[in-house]
């Protein structure tokens, strides 16, 4: 999984399947959710690549994808919007939203 800024964010959605992690550092389902997005990314990362935006670094990226509550994660395909699931939810139900796109 990589930290991206505003500036690699762009090129980095740009091909393939990506999940981006819309988090703060002071967001406590944000930390809680943040060893679930780990785990989908070393069991996935083959099929999905992963990387995580600080809001506080980036409130161009969290405005133009219209983030107003966190953990928020958006699912990418060639650089376009395909899904987006807010807040903390089980490994279980991350993976079965993720996986309906990795066929």
């Amino acid at each position: 999984m990589v930290e991206l800024t505003k500036e690699k964010f762009n090129e980095f959605i740009k091909k393939g399947i990506v999940l981006i992690d819309f988090h703060a550092h002071w967001c406590m389902p944000c930390v809680i959710m943040s060893p679930i997005v780990d785990e989908i990314s070393k069991k996935f990362r083959d099929k999905l690549k992963v990387g995580k935006i600080n809001i506080d670094n980036a409130p161009e990226l969290a405005q133009k994808y219209n983030i107003r509550s966190i953990p928020n994660f958006i699912l990418f395909k060639n650089g376009k919007v395909i899904d987006q699931f807010i807040g903390s939810i089980s490994k279980e139900e991350f993976e079965k939203k993720i996986k309906r796109y990795l066929i």
